[in-house]
């Protein structure tokens, strides 16, 4: 009968454990969404600033500031729509359909999407720098490309910060939350412990 009875007990904090674990999951990739909608927000923000800066300036500067802005706002129209699709996906997303283990899984890719475009705007500062460069040896484009390049450094510049801090961010929030379920598995495994203990 006491066997019986402390089954039952460690079956019913094992299920409250879990559901508690699955409630913190979606806990923590409810407030994921949230990070990522205010980084797009940022973004959008970022991008409305240099597309109505760079029209204005593309129609009243000559030489390479007119290219510098010309390039801005190309280079905005992409990102906000980027982050128009971001937040139009985190706010149709339904996080009940979701398993745990999925909702880890496009945590961790959008938290390796922040570092691989990191790598990127690297690659960006470089091509503005050649750019640049170019510039000083083709006098029949000197002012489009170094135009193009003071811009595309200034970009890939912005976009490298934007990103490391939504990766540091993404990644401690991650490592902040399996400290925190390693915990409630300790926890789980010494009442299993306590359980067996008890029988005997």
């Amino acid at each position: 009968m006491r066997v019986a009875i402390l089954t039952l007990l460690f079956a019913i904090v094992a299920f409250s454990l879990a559901f508690a674990q699955e409630s913190e999951t979606i806990d923590f990739y409810r407030k994921s969404n949230q990070i990522n909608s205010t980084g797009m927000y940022v973004l959008g923000g970022w991008a409305v600033a240099n597309i109505a800066i760079g029209a204005i300036g593309w129609s009243n500067s000559t030489g390479s500031s007119k290219y510098f802005h010309q390039m801005n706002l190309f280079w905005n129209t992409v990102n906000l729509g980027i982050a128009g699709f971001v937040l139009y996906n985190n706010f149709n997303t339904d996080i009940s359909m979701l398993s745990p283990d999925e909702m880890m899984a496009r945590y961790v890719k959008t938290e390796n999407l922040y570092l691989i475009n990191a790598g990127l705007d690297v690659v960006y500062i470089g091509t503005g720098f050649l750019l640049k460069h170019l510039s000083n040896t083709n006098l029949n484009k000197q002012d489009l490309l170094k135009g193009y390049g003071n811009s595309v450094i200034l970009q890939g510049g912005f976009l490298m910060i934007f990103d490391l801090i939504m990766w540091g961010v993404q990644r401690n929030q991650r490592l902040d939350f399996l400290n925190g379920a390693e915990f409630s598995f300790i926890q789980q495994e010494n009442i299993s412990q306590l359980t067996i203990l008890l029988r005997f």
